[in-house]
């Protein structure tokens, strides 16, 4: 086998939530495009055939099953449907997040709890139920941000707490389960990407953030999807509880 074959996901099944737009679309099409059949999980169902369109279009088979990762029955239900269709599942994405720019004194506790029940709590309701039957060499990944580890001049303290969290949940479940299961579990944590969210930020905020990127550009999707893919592979098969930073520098300015 050659160096590139060691990226290539031929035969694996992956499941991908928040996959209904963004990040998520970009991750399931390039998983996709690496040889993965590919589940694709949302809150909103009328979006997700679109994702499963650009799966199919890719060659690999789609499932789209719309679930709210805060509910844990949903996630069981995304897991049961997948091994249904597919038998298996080697990569399990945990993408699904919203954030808030809510200053502390001000933020509600449903505002809070939203938040974390959907980027943290979510992301483990989800690596339990899937976690349960994968085999060994299969790959978790988990969507963080570089706010779990800086700042970056707007109140957000429920995201930062909820990406900081996913940092340390990355670490535990590693530690649990790659000797005893065989399952890596790694996190990536991106810095300032174009999405929904970004896209309710002014731009004078938008525009100072950028003065520390090094690069003086925000990242593009291939950016992640290409580290996702890297992660997912056997390419990365002795690389578990790290956090892989994506920022184009952010965090050493």
């Amino acid at each position: 086998m050659g160096i590139m074959d060691l990226f290539r996901l031929d035969g694996r099944v992956a499941l991908v939530t928040g996959a209904s737009s963004g990040l998520g679309v970009a991750f399931a099409q390039a998983l996709a495009e690496a040889g993965a059949d590919v589940v694709v999980a949302a809150r909103r169902a009328g979006r997700l055939a679109e994702t499963a369109a650009l799966v199919e279009k890719a060659g690999r088979r789609a499932l789209a099953v719309p679930a709210d990762v805060a509910k844990p029955e949903d996630c069981q239900r995304a897991a049961t449907d997948a091994m249904a269709e597919f038998g298996r599942i080697d990569i399990l994405v945990n993408n699904a997040g919203i954030g808030t720019a809510v200053p502390a004194s001000r933020e509600t506790p449903e505002q809070f709890r939203q938040v974390i029940d959907i980027n943290l709590n979510g992301s483990y309701w989800m690596a339990q139920a899937c976690g349960k039957v994968m085999r060994p060499g299969s790959s978790i990944i988990n969507i963080s941000s570089v706010l779990g580890l800086t700042t970056a001049g707007l109140p957000q303290a429920a995201y930062s707490a909820s990406k900081a969290g996913l940092i340390g949940l990355t670490r535990d479940l590693a530690q649990q389960w790659t000797g005893r299961k065989g399952i890596r579990v790694n996190a990536i944590a991106p810095g300032f990407f174009e999405s929904e969210m970004t896209g309710q930020y002014h731009p004078g905020y938008l525009r100072a953030v950028g003065t520390r990127i090094l690069g003086g550009q925000p990242g593009e999707p291939r950016h992640l999807a290409a580290t996702l893919v890297w992660l997912a592979s056997d390419a990365a098969s002795y690389v578990t509880g790290q956090t892989i930073v994506v920022d184009g520098g952010v965090t050493v300015t």
